[in-house]
This record gives structure tokens, sequence and C-alpha cells, in this order.
């Protein structure tokens, strides 16, 4: 059955949210036994190849998923039987939380491109935590924010962010910040380098002797002056390189509006591509060979790959690529 003649337009008519959950059921079904997960893999991308080794970690490749799909960790296993070399859970929150109204997640398919604002809706760091604890044997970043309940603020949202690190960091391979989110009100907090230094400080006591590395997502639509700024501060700090990038506030590369213009919230896909590698490329001459830089933003080809390899990302991550892209997108990139 073809995925992008059959499958997909199928889905194209559901409201994007409700596709989202049968996309994640399926991918339940799919991982209900280990071992078929195993042997659907191998079959996918082939036999194993020479580890790729960052953070400590070893992955069978270099192509993950990105936050913001397997937000509650519910479908790893199945994800792992798609061929996907590591996985960033969440956004997760110390507390549940509903996120905004809908609808809230919108395609533009003219483009292969989505926007969503999602809200960082959460079922909470202790249902995530219980999860991870079977979970495929890939790296797993659980991607961190705070409860965006809008009575925090200041020192409660760092405290905030603390429990949610605390509970998750014995199933956690790796955390990263999530900073950048343009879909709450004050998602942006922490961007402030005073902020981040303050959030960080206070991070290094539940991540202890460092064997969670920490990484900070940052935003494409930061000037470089604050990128730069936001980047020597964390490294500073701790944290051991970056995602980049989360989805952007700009409309650039879509068409002209529909009528009533185009929704609120964060664009992905294709046109926040150029975006992206250029913050990789600047992060990569700022902070120098030794920081991690996981790329993320319009991935959906090989030859996108390797241009966010060249630009000095690490690893790469792909969301709306996937989406358009169906089941066997891990093997089309990868082969």
């Amino acid at each position: 059955m073809s995925y992008r003649r059959i499958v997909r337009p199928a889905l194209f008519h559901l409201d994007p949210e409700k596709a989202h959950l049968l996309a994640i059921r399926a991918l339940r079904a799919l991982g209900a036994s280990p071992r078929l997960a195993a042997a659907l893999r191998a079959r996918l991308i082939g036999p194993p190849r020479e580890p790729v080794r960052v953070l400590g970690l070893a992955f069978d490749h270099g192509l993950g998923l990105a936050a913001g799909f397997d937000k509650d960790a519910r479908a790893l296993w199945g994800l792992y039987a798609l061929g996907f070399g590591f996985v960033e859970v969440g956004s997760v929150s110390a507390r549940p939380w509903p996120g905004n109204p809908r609808p809230r997640v919108f395609r533009v398919p003219g483009e292969r491109a989505l926007i969503n604002r999602m809200g960082l809706p959460s079922q909470g760091a202790e249902v995530v935590a219980r999860r991870l604890r079977r979970r495929p044997p890939i790296p797993v970043l659980v991607n961190v924010t705070p409860t965006a309940d809008p009575s925090l603020s200041g020192q409660a949202k760092i405290e905030d962010v603390c429990r949610a690190v605390a509970v998750l960091a014995p199933v956690s391979d790796a955390f990263v910040l999530n900073l950048s989110c343009p879909n709450t009100p004050d998602g942006r907090t922490f961007q402030e380098p005073e902020a981040l230094a303050a959030l960080l400080l206070a991070v290094r006591a539940h991540w202890g002797d460092g064997s969670r590395p920490v990484l900070v997502k940052v935003s494409p639509d930061l000037a470089p002056d604050r990128l730069d700024a936001l980047a020597s501060t964390a490294l500073r700090m701790g944290a051991r390189g970056f995602v980049a990038t989360n989805t952007t506030l700009s409309r650039d590369g879509l068409p002209a509006p529909p009528a009533g213009g185009w929704p609120a919230g964060g664009l992905s896909g294709p046109p926040v591509r150029e975006r992206a590698l250029a913050v990789v490329r600047r992060l990569r001459e700022v902070s120098g060979k030794d920081a991690v830089i996981v790329g993320c933003g319009g991935v959906e080809s090989r030859r996108d790959v390797e241009r966010f390899h060249e630009a000095g990302a690490d690893l790469v991550e792909a969301y709306t690529g996937f989406i358009y892209g169906g089941p066997l997108f891990c093997k089309a990139v990868l082969r």
C-alpha cells in the first residue's frame, strides 16, 4: 500500500491531532512485541553499522525523531521499529498540563509544512518516567520544559523544571531544555543569558556528576548577537551543546496567506530549513569543535542530512518530514 497515494490522503482528511493520535496508536501496536520490532527495524535499515558516538552514547546512526511527535513516550518501540537512531521525547513538564485550546495544529501541504500552537501539553514527568522504564535499546533524549501554567514565574519556574529533571534523570540518556517555545506567552523566558544561567545552575544539582548531559534548544528567530550570548552562557554553565532549531514565528517561505491569514504558532518543515542551517553554522563557529549540535528543521532527504552535517551538526532530527514521508521515512533517508 502506498503511504503517499492512499494512507496520507486519508489521514489528511482528518483533523491533524486526530490523525496524530491514530498514528501513535498504530505505532504502539507495531511495537507491542519487542522481538518483532527489532526484526522490522533490521529489515528497514539493514545490518548494523559502525555506531555514531556522541555525548558518550552509541547511536546506530545519527538520524533521530525530534520532540513534539511522541510527547509522552507512548510509541517508542514502534518508532524504534521504523528505524530511528534516537528519539527526543517531550516536551515534558513536571505537572500535567492540557496545552492550548483546539484547533492547534495546521497543515500547509503545498510546502510540506506544519504550524502548531500546542501550548506544551504534557501528561507530566511521573507518567513519562514510568513509560521510559520499558524502552527500546536506542538513546532517548528527554525535552524538558516548565509547566505552561501562567501562574508560574521566576524561581517557581526554575524549581518546576528541576522537579521534572529529578524525576526523569534515572530513565533518560540526556536532557534538552526547551527554551524557545513560541506557543506559550512566556515560552522564551530563559533565552535571556541571566535567566539561562540561573536555570542551568539549579538544574546542575539534579544532573549530579554530569552523567546526564544537557543540551539547550534554541530558536531560529534569534539575532546573531543574542544567539552568541546564549551559546556562551550555556556552555559556561555546563551545557554540552544545542538542538538547533525549534519552530519559527516567521512566515517566510510560505505563499500568500489564506483568507484570515496564517494561523498563529510555530512553523516547521522546509520553510525553516535555511534558518536552521544558518543557526547550526553560527553555533559551530562560536562554540568550537567540542560542543554537540543536533540539527533540526526541514529534514526530508539524505541531502538535507548531509547539509546539516556540513554546517556542523553531529546528529540530525526530523519531525515534519516524517509526517509527510510516512513509515518508510528512515529507510528512504538512510539508503
